[in-house]
């Protein structure tokens, strides 16, 4: 049987949306185009936690590489800093069938982190492309955002906001189309480069 590239376990429809977006653009993450299946928990964040590793364990003949991602906010594990709950859970799957070819990726608070930017596309997906306010200067009146900073504290509920604010329902369409579209080099959150470094060093560019 040949084996696929790569598998992820998500934990709902915008997780998977986002990822098939970035996953088409290898040449932003710095990777070779790969193959590459997104998986959902029925048990959302707190199953991926709880159950991910056993989940995944019956993929590890059929991928070469597994992924466990989900948000810190709402896992259920939130006692537990995101940096050791990802640390014991990468040493859950060295003991499994997946052994050193399966790592833990936990955003910290959530998916929408990855959301914001600078990019005009943000605005764009979000139904505020050339309305005054813009975008920021709303999220900043609203106390969304402060100053100077580059993404709001609570970014899943700024989201939302501004999405009720022009009505339009939220979807997973809209972050498969940032994904597809934002510029991958101005994301610095840290678990979006800690998720490009894993996938750099599992599927390097082709010299």
């Amino acid at each position: 049987m040949t084996r696929k590239d790569l598998v992820v376990l998500t934990p709902d429809k915008n997780w998977e949306a986002a990822l098939q977006g970035i996953f088409s653009r290898h040449r932003s993450l710095g990777i070779r185009q790969i193959t590459a299946d997104t998986l959902r928990h029925p048990g959302k964040d707190p199953g991926c936690v709880n159950e991910g590793i056993k989940f995944l364990s019956s993929y590890s003949e059929q991928y070469h590489y597994g992924l466990l991602m989900f948000d810190y906010e709402g896992c259920g594990r939130e006692q537990a800093r995101p940096q050791d709950l990802q640390t014991e859970l990468d040493q859950e799957f060295t003991r499994s069938t997946w052994g050193d070819r399966a790592k833990t990726v936990v955003l910290s608070p959530e998916l929408e982190a990855w959301v914001w930017s600078n990019s005009p596309h943000v605005d764009e997906a979000a139904g505020w492309k050339n309305r005054q306010p813009s975008l920021r200067s709303w999220l900043t009146e609203q106390g969304f955002l402060q100053q100077g900073a580059i993404k709001p504290a609570r970014p899943k509920e700024a989201f939302e906001a501004a999405l009720r604010e022009v009505h339009i329902p939220r979807s997973s369409s809209l972050y498969q189309q940032i994904a597809e579209k934002v510029s991958l080099q101005s994301c610095q959150d840290p678990s979006f480069l800690e998720f490009k470094g894993i996938l750099r060093t599992w599927f390097p560019e082709s010299v």
